[in-house]
């Protein structure tokens, strides 16, 4: 096999130079490689060319964006830690408003309230909680069927204290989540500060064993519609009167739009939660009701049926119409083409006024 040829002028210099001066001749030499290349180097000195490897380029893949997963709480349109926080239990409590119970405990944590007349024009509250948990809540008092009715659209356990002969045995017949103080004593207590009947309380803690040791561990219902509420560039109504019997009991809303909700205040003075201060929802609803008396001289309400309501959210004032089709289902507030109108992502209040005598203003 021929070698291949080596050019012969580099072949004569490389000669003389090693017959002349090695030390020399070892720096030229090297001179000549360091200007030749390796390759060329190769070439001369070894006698065949070598292969270039090919260098495959490194893929980049680019790392993929995490998905940010949110979950919604179906009671207030809020933000919530998990999505076992969609059905946790939901508890609802009577809370009372007699001048002897006030200021209360644990009512501005509530995500909706209902508002309504229980007896001789003192109103009542119903509290409904899912996700937040005050340790302190009262005073407790009786129910009414129409709280039923209204507990009942929320799949709620209803903590009360007694009640009218038509809601004990509404609620006692196996169709809701009656944990009532009378049977359930250990998880209520009357405090020494107040006296009876107005200083019964329970915390969350009592409740939720309670519940857990009964089988109520979760929730599932339909919420009301909700939506991301933002303050009107030109609001209607800063200033709301809801009259619904007397002076003690009538309210007004005074409007925040930096907070985007409602101030309230009862009987001229702020309506303040004993812990936690101002009450202001972020949604106020006045919905009207028919009221009447029942034959042992409590109050009854419709709450089953349709009316007219109006919404305050965002500084706005929304007229509405109110639908429930049954005990079970969900109050829905719609316009008068029938579609449901949002309420805002929050805290929601429900005023029950009476159509004889009651009335809403606002400014």
């Amino acid at each position: 096999m021929n070698e291949p040829k080596k050019p012969f002028f580099l072949v004569r210099l490389i000669r003389f130079m090693f017959g002349q001066h090695k030390i020399s001749t070892l720096i030229i030499v090297a001179a000549i490689l360091c200007a030749a290349g390796v390759n060329a180097y190769l070439i001369i000195v070894v006698g065949k060319p070598v292969a270039i490897t090919k260098v495959t380029p490194v893929k980049v893949v680019p790392k993929p964006i995490p998905v940010v997963v949110k979950y919604y709480s179906p009671l207030t349109g809020l933000e919530i830690a998990n999505e076992a926080g969609k059905t946790a239990p939901v508890t609802a409590i009577m809370i009372e408003n007699s001048p002897e119970a006030r200021p209360q405990s644990g009512l501005k944590a509530a995500g909706v309230v209902f508002e309504a007349i229980a007896e001789g024009g003192i109103t009542r509250f119903m509290a409904v909680y899912q996700s937040e948990k005050p340790q302190l809540i009262g005073p407790v008092r009786s129910v009414r069927p129409y709280y039923i009715s209204w507990a009942a659209a929320f799949n709620a356990s209803i903590a009360h204290v007694g009640g009218s002969a038509d809601a004990l045995d509404e609620v006692r017949n196996g169709n809701y989540r009656d944990i009532d103080q009378f049977f359930n004593s250990a998880t209520y207590w009357r405090s020494t500060d107040r006296y009876a009947p107005h200083n019964v309380y329970t915390s969350f803690e009592k409740l939720d064993a309670l519940n857990s040791t009964k089988g109520y561990t979760s929730s599932t219902f339909t919420g009301f519609t909700r939506a991301e509420g933002k303050a009107s560039l030109t609001p209607n109504a800063t200033s709301i009167n809801v009259t619904i019997s007397s002076s003690l009991f009538n309210s007004t809303y005074a409007y925040n739009a930096t907070t985007n909700s409602y101030d309230r205040s009862q009987a001229g003075a702020p309506h303040l939660d004993r812990e936690d201060g101002q009450i202001s929802p972020n949604t106020v609803v006045a919905m009207y009701v028919n009221e009447y008396t029942e034959s042992d001289g409590h109050e009854n309400i419709t709450s089953v049926g349709s009316g007219n309501a109006v919404i305050f959210q965002n500084g706005v004032a929304t007229n509405a119409i109110w639908t429930k089709s049954s005990k079970t289902e969900q109050l829905k507030f719609t316009d008068s083409a029938g579609v449901v109108i949002p309420l805002n992502n929050g805290k929601t209040w429900i005023v029950a006024v009476p159509n004889n005598g009651g009335d809403v203003t606002w400014l």
